[in-house]
């Protein structure tokens, strides 16, 4: 069995869980986002609801869950479309500086989310 090693999964189908469970828990986070700001807001409201340790882990896996669907995203169009086939010999350079690229964007983002939620 084959395995690229820029894969963020084991397998094509724990990529494509992985990216439909971090769909849906996207989608619940921004619900619960988008029904606070429904009613109007403070800082106040804001602040206090970004206080309580559920809204602290929750945002924490919405965090880590946009960084795994970001990946397997950009992973799935560089390997599609940054090919040497497409390309020429210089496809593959141009994926892996890419993917390298993205992850540490990615990389850069998660630490900085995180900084901002628990700092």
């Amino acid at each position: 069995m084959v395995r690229s090693v820029t894969s963020f999964g084991r397998s094509g189908v724990s990529d494509w869980l992985l990216q439909r469970v971090s769909g849906v828990i996207l989608l619940a986070y921004f619900l619960c986002i988008g029904s606070a700001l429904v009613g109007g807001v403070d800082y106040l409201s804001w602040r206090d609801m970004f206080e309580g340790t559920g809204m602290r882990v929750f945002t924490l896996l919405a965090i880590l869950s946009l960084a795994a669907h970001a990946w397997i995203g950009m992973w799935a169009v560089s390997t599609d479309y940054m090919t040497e086939r497409l390309m020429g010999k210089k496809g593959n350079v141009l994926r892996i500086a890419f993917q390298i690229a993205c992850s540490l964007v990615i990389f850069v983002y998660v630490i900085w989310g995180v900084q901002i939620l628990w700092g």
